[in-house]
């Protein structure tokens, strides 16, 4: 470096943009909330995707929501058909089968269990966190 007294400018730091926490709770409950989505009655999975957002759960990712789709049908849990669009072309219909129904319920359970757990220790926490 030449003493001359000129300095380079230093960069400044960028805001580093956090992730949303939400996104991960969001990935491990995913299948629980398509499942619940196609309780409601079928749909293709853009319409399953809406659904999803009028729910509360925000804009869902084709990149994630077909994963789960596929997954929840190689189970067993979902069966999806073919059907002509409207001057379009087709679209993957989605339906919750009877297995998918059963999981679903006892999925519901487990929620409400985990749930539970974690408002409690959240509200332990919060009382500690002094």
């Amino acid at each position: 470096m030449a003493s001359g007294g000129t300095s380079q400018p230093q960069p400044q730091p960028q805001p580093q943009t956090q992730p949303d926490p939400s996104a991960g709770w969001l990935r491990g409950a995913l299948d629980l909330a398509v499942a619940a989505v196609l309780a409601e009655g079928s749909g293709h999975g853009y319409a399953l995707g809406q659904r999803l957002a009028r729910h509360g759960l925000g804009s869902i990712r084709g990149g994630a929501l077909y994963p789960v789709l596929g997954r929840l049908e190689a189970d067993g849990l979902v069966r999806s058909s073919w059907q002509a669009g409207e001057g379009g072309p087709g679209r993957k219909v989605y339906t919750l089968t009877d297995a998918g129904r059963d999981r679903l319920a006892a999925e519901r359970v487990r929620w409400r269990e985990f749930s539970a757990a974690m408002d409690q220790l959240l509200a332990h926490s919060a009382g500690s966190a002094r």
